[in-house]
């Protein structure tokens, strides 16, 4: 259940522990296609979105789509492929922008909205699945009012997949992609042999379209109105990137600079956007002359499932319903892309804020966890795909634009003017996008808001309960330092905490004056000041570099930066026991103040009172009482 767990505050692997394993990954036309499931999976019910939005018109509203796609998301996540190369997305390039707690609270908002995208692709799609499976004329009679279960089986086996591992899911995407768009050309070219063979079904089109809609320009103005409602057709490209890390490098790829890894992703979302652009305009084209307007309206027989309908017609029951299934399970499998991304982003981002159990690093405890999430939100919604629907496009839109400026914002720090004004065009676009797709369906927002409510709940009740953890990573100490310690080794090591103002010889002495008073330390023995800089509070693991200095000509120091204080002098504490075999002993001052408060300046700015903190962090580090250093306060 744990395997792959990496937590390195409490799992500190010795010299002699195996390395783990390299991660080989999959070619990136294997990745495409586990994003594809979610990606090409559209095609069930975008043709009948674009009929509802556009009309007659639908053809070319979904030409002014495949343009943004190409000419605007397809670009912009080729550069967040460059720019956050190990699967963090859009999310990590806008993090690096904040610092502090307001950095995180941002992080966790954009969080909210992407576990919105990614667990409603997973409850939509397998709602829909199901829809099809009901409404199948072979098992409407049988299967009727059962929608609701034969979700949450689907949304189950879809968890089982993932608790067997990427590998399997991986393999299953492939086939399922592979069938699903060759039976789509066959549709197609059907379609278009159907049109061929009734040239004046062209002919009767292009008439009702002018007389509709006037010259050209008033079309292209009219299909830029409803381009908001054809927005689903842009869902993929955020897992596309997402599931960067399970994509084979090339063997000189480096972890500061996956080239290979980049290019088969960069591969990957231009040949995705390609095929998908081409299925679009090809299905929008022949679905509008070939179905009647009527049958595309809620309760048509075209409804949802504008290509199953033309497969049924044109190339019989048959064909149909091995059409209808392939559809079924690419939507149940669509989620497989979304539990991707989400098992990717989600362990990147809160294990390390100290805002979820270190259990999260693990990948089948995570597939539990958001498979019962997913059983909620399709209990709450009724399996409804329409319900759900505002949801899903929120939380695309918000991710593409926020992908959109953090590229322009890369793009501006890089100097580069023309691609700046470019990003810049792209971003106006999609924040257009999202405000109308807001406007028109505030339910993605409320529901959004509900993720986003809930994941900063969660997290702080995480941070909170584990604020007493050894969070420290790795402690490294330089040269001056090392020898500091081993001259300590051969007595008594006794360490003063001393929080810094002036660094002057009276403060020095002052400090020193009062900790053998307080202590009762004797003369004679030798003390070494510890003085901690904090950094940023706000980040839970980090790293503890020890530098040593000697002040006035006289005073010896170790000198530490971290997020906090306790935590990282409880870390240089068993470290220096487990180097020099000896307990160290650390002084402390009591600090003034209401006991609350200090907790409170501990939680938030990794101060407040220090000593009592540290010695709990190094009792829940440390249960052999006759091992654990020693904390004493004056």
């Amino acid at each position: 259940m744990l395997e792959g767990l990496s937590d390195m505050a409490k799992h500190q692997q010795g010299a002699d522990a195996a390395p783990e394993p390299a991660h080989k990954g999959a070619r990136w036309w294997r990745v495409m296609c586990l994003t594809g499931v979610d990606y090409f999976s559209t095609l069930g019910y975008q043709p009948g979105i674009a009929a509802l939005a556009a009309g007659l018109l639908s053809p070319v509203a979904t030409v002014v789509l495949v343009v943004v796609t190409l000419a605007g998301a397809l670009p912009v996540y080729r550069r967040v492929a460059v720019e956050s190369p190990h699967g963090e997305g859009s999310i990590a390039m806008l993090e690096r922008l904040l610092s502090f707690w307001q950095g995180k609270l941002f992080v966790l908002v954009l969080l909210g909205f992407a576990a919105t995208d990614f667990l409603i692709t997973i409850t939509l799609s397998a709602a829909d699945g199901a829809a099809h499976l009901v409404e199948n004329p072979h098992l409407t009679s049988t299967l009727h009012g059962r929608q609701v279960l034969i979700t949450l089986i689907l949304v189950a086996l879809l968890g089982a997949v993932f608790l067997k591992g990427f590998t399997e899911a991986i393999g299953a995407a492939v086939v399922l992609v592979g069938v699903y768009l060759a039976l789509n050309v066959v549709v197609v070219i059907t379609g278009l042999v159907k049109i061929f063979q009734a040239p004046h079904v062209v002919t009767d089109w292009s008439h009702a379209l002018t007389t509709s809609h006037g010259n050209v320009a008033a079309m292209i103005g009219f299909s830029l109105l409803v381009f908001p409602k054809l927005a689903l057709g842009l869902s993929g490209f955020e897992t596309g990137v997402a599931v960067m890390p399970h994509i084979e490098g090339h063997p000189d790829d480096t972890e500061e600079r996956p080239a290979g890894r980049i290019r088969g992703t960069r591969k990957l979302l231009t040949t995705a956007a390609v095929i998908m652009s081409v299925f679009l305009i090809a299905t929008a084209f022949i679905t509008t002359l070939l179905i009647p307007q009527q049958d595309f309206q809620n309760g048509g027989p075209a409804n949802g499932r504008a290509l199953a309908y033309l497969a049924h017609e044109y190339l019989g029951s048959a064909f149909g319903t091995v059409y209808d299934f392939s559809t079924i399970l690419i939507l149940w499998f669509a989620g497989a892309s979304a539990m991707a991304g989400l098992l990717n982003l989600m362990p990147r981002y809160l294990p390390r804020y100290g805002m979820a159990p270190h259990w999260a690093r693990a990948v089948r405890p995570m597939v539990l966890v958001f498979t019962l999430i997913a059983f909620l939100v399709t209990w709450l919604f009724d399996a409804n795909v329409d319900k759900q629907g505002g949801a899903y496009a929120t939380g695309v839109l918000v991710l593409i634009t926020s992908a959109a400026v953090a590229v322009t914002i890369a793009a501006r720090k890089a100097g580069q003017r023309n691609w700046t004004i470019g990003f810049g065009v792209i971003a106006a676009v999609f924040v257009y996008t999202t405000v109308v797709n807001v406007i028109e369906r505030p339910d993605g927002v409320k529901i959004g808001a509900c993720f986003i409510a809930g994941i900063i709940l969660i997290s702080a009740l995480s941070r909170l309960s584990r604020a007493f953890e050894l969070r420290v990573t790795q402690v490294s100490m330089d040269p001056l330092a090392e020898r500091f310690v081993q001259d300590m080794a051969h007595r008594t090591i006794r360490l003063i905490a001393h929080e810094p103002a002036r660094h002057d010889l009276a403060e020095y002495q002052q400090k020193l004056r009062e900790a053998r008073l307080n202590n009762n330390i004797p003369e004679e023995d030798d003390v070494v000041f510890v003085e901690v800089t904090v950094l940023d509070p706000s980040d839970f693991e980090s790293e503890v570099r020890v530098r040593g200095e000697v002040m006035c000509g006289r005073f010896r120091v170790l000198s530490l930066e971290s997020a906090s204080i306790p935590n990282s002098l409880a870390a240089l504490l068993l470290h220096i026991r487990d180097a020099t075999g000896r307990k160290p002993h650390i002084y402390f001052g009591w600090t003034e103040g209401n006991p609350v408060s200090q907790f409170l300046k501990f939680f938030l700015f990794g101060q407040g009172e220090v000593a009592p903190v540290t010695r709990e962090v190094l009792r829940e580090a440390e249960p052999d009482r006759t091992r654990r250093p020693r904390v004493h306060v004056g």
